[in-house]
């Protein structure tokens, strides 16, 4: 893919040891992936990266804000994220990437794009549903709220026990002697 080429680390000329590399991530790379969910996107990635003899150990860390629009009030709000993923890459015959923890790349690789678990740490650290932090503490007006307030079940609990058959109150009666 074009536009990812700044996340290739070319492991071949990496001295064993650990590698620290960092990453500001906004919309236009999650657009690569054709990825339009948010609005916008603010987010640092740290990703430390350990050369074995053998193998290699990347650990990311995922830290930023996206701005995405609340299920409830549809009002645009940023959402704080922060996620941590764990990579190890071995070599082998032919690559492997069934196991998210283990990839396994040929003996002939020199390089490692990691933008495809950027951008999976990003999208997975986003919860399924986005609530406005207005409407957990109630402090956000909003049109739509007033709304679904006024099409909220009414309690009817007055009415029911009001209408309830005189003779379940004495068999209520039994149970308290």
């Amino acid at each position: 893919m074009r536009g990812l080429k700044e996340f290739d680390i070319q492991f071949v000329g990496l001295k064993i040891g650990n590698h620290q590399f960092a990453y500001k991530v906004d919309n236009a790379f999650l657009e690569l992936f054709e990825f339009d969910e948010f609005n916008s996107t603010e987010v640092e990635v740290s990703l430390d990266f350990e050369k074995k003899s053998t193998f290699f150990e990347l650990n990311f860390q995922i830290s930023g804000n996206v701005n995405v629009d609340c299920d409830i009030s549809t009002e645009p709000f940023d959402l704080p994220i922060a996620n941590e993923l764990n990579l190890v890459v071995k070599f082998g015959e032919e690559f492997s990437d069934e196991n998210e923890e283990l990839l396994v790349i040929t003996h002939g690789e020199y390089e490692l794009n990691v933008a495809q678990y950027i951008y999976e740490a990003i999208v997975l650290a986003v919860p399924s549903k986005r609530v406005h932090p207005g409407i957990e503490d109630g402090s956000l007006d909003s049109d739509i709220l007033d709304k679904l307030e006024e099409l909220a079940p009414k309690e009817k609990e007055d009415e029911e026990e009001k209408e309830i058959d005189p003779r379940w109150n004495k068999l209520k009666n039994l149970l308290n002697d």
